[in-house]
């Protein structure tokens, strides 16, 4: 079921692309944007094998010790639980954007300048602790968590569909439900759509509590001050480094501490490039077809590993499972690093190919799979990206010598 989920995910995103390619909508998908938001999906997809049954023991717990009271699964307790998950989502979700350490967790998700349906996929495990921890108000109100597990497969599913610039404004649902319109607005940074919005299935909510904002001109996505980079690593942690690196301009302890819980508006806007200055070298050349061409196939191939290890996970041994993560998870730094054009993508090939020919070949009886791939990572290195990245770098240093 988890595996036909993704499958279904990516072949709605497939036909998004093909319909706004029949529409001539150019400014849908970006090839940089796309394979950004489909790898940190594939990481959090990925972590979330280990993660979702600690969730779902975590509201065992709190159901079991914490319920005030006991709630059976009824027609109409369902609808209540639909609402009261919304309720709780809003104020998680607004949280999200109002304190530092909240957004911190929640920034990767609107880092895209895309606003299409491979961006429902970008989500992060720290994401997901947050939310998890608001969501353990549902069993404490006597939710089974089995009934709390239900509702957010749904309330996720709902959401996944609200993230397009392909459909419309739909009439009275308008007045009703989170359309992909009002979450257009959300997912904008022109200054009348910031902190709007903020509601998942049910529209009324932000009306309450006066956050709602109806779409009226042409939405400009992404933050309001843009990363400037499509690395993986910067990407999950650059605000974590903003916060650090504004905390230490405080000069007492409170004031230090306090910038988690801030507001992200309070943060110096000049954090931000005086990082990037120091942390990130800018792209020199443009990519080219054989790059694009390069990423797409470890795309792929972390696809098919990530396939492998949801299908057989429950076979797999412990060493295994970390063979699996590491591997997957160095395929998704390394397509970050061809985008930028790093230098260290050429080690990080190697490790990543010795790595893989060790577990295929020595480690233990590996599937057919893994040998194949084997002999496609050690084509793929001797193409194009990490050697002529590499290469590159070695001849800027024999010309300053």
């Amino acid at each position: 079921m988890y595996l036909l989920a993704i499958g279904l995910v990516l072949l709605f995103i497939a036909a998004e692309y093909i319909v706004a390619l029949k529409r001539k909508e150019n400014g849908v998908f970006s090839f940089e944007n796309s394979i950004s938001n489909i790898n940190i999906g594939i990481c959090e997809r990925l972590i979330n094998l280990f993660m979702a049954p600690l969730f779902f023991s975590l509201f065992t717990y709190v159901y079991e010790h914490y319920a005030l009271f006991s709630i059976n699964a009824q027609w109409y307790t369902w609808i209540i639980l639909l609402l009261i998950t919304d309720f709780v989502w809003y104020w998680y979700h607004r949280l999200g954007h109002e304190v530092n350490l909240f957004w911190a967790a929640h920034i990767v998700h609107h880092q895209s300048e895309d606003f299409n349906l491979t961006v429902a996929a970008r989500i992060t495990v720290f994401q997901a602790w947050v939310r998890t921890l608001f969501w353990c108000t549902l069993p404490v109100l006597g939710f089974s968590p089995e009934m709390v597990t239900g509702i957010l497969v749904i309330h996720g599913a709902y959401s996944f569909f609200t993230h397009t610039q392909l459909v419309g404004k739909l009439g009275i649902l308008e007045h009703i439900f989170i359309t992909p319109s009002h979450h257009r607005v959300h997912h904008a940074c022109n200054e009348q759509y910031l902190d709007k919005n903020y509601g998942d299935v049910f529209v009324f909510w932000d009306k309450l509590f006066g956050t709602f904002k109806e779409e009226n001109e042409q939405p400009v996505y992404g933050l309001t001050h843009p990363l400037k980079s499509h690395s993986f690593l910067w990407q999950h942690f650059h605000y974590y480094a903003e916060m650090f690196a504004y905390a230490r301009k405080k000069k007492n302890g409170f004031d230090k501490l306090r910038v988690l819980f801030a507001s992200p508006s309070e943060m110096d806007p000049e954090v931000r490039p005086v990082l990037e200055r120091k942390l990130l070298k800018k792209r020199k050349q443009p990519l080219r077809p054989v790059h694009k061409i390069y990423i797409v196939i470890q795309v792929i191939i972390a696809f098919v590993v990530l396939g492998y290890f949801i299908v057989n996970y429950s076979h797999l041994t412990r060493l295994e499972k970390t063979e699996f993560f590491v591997l997957v998870v160095t395929t998704l730094i390394i397509c970050g690093a061809v985008l930028e054009q790093k230098r260290w993508t050429f080690f990080l090939e190697l490790f990543r190919l010795g790595q893989f020919l060790l577990f295929g070949y020595f480690f233990y009886d590996a599937p057919e799979l893994f040998k194949v791939l084997g002999m496609i990572f050690a084509v793929l290195f001797m193409l194009l990206p990490a050697r002529e990245n590499y290469n590159r770098h070695i001849l800027r240093l024999s010309e300053l010598q």
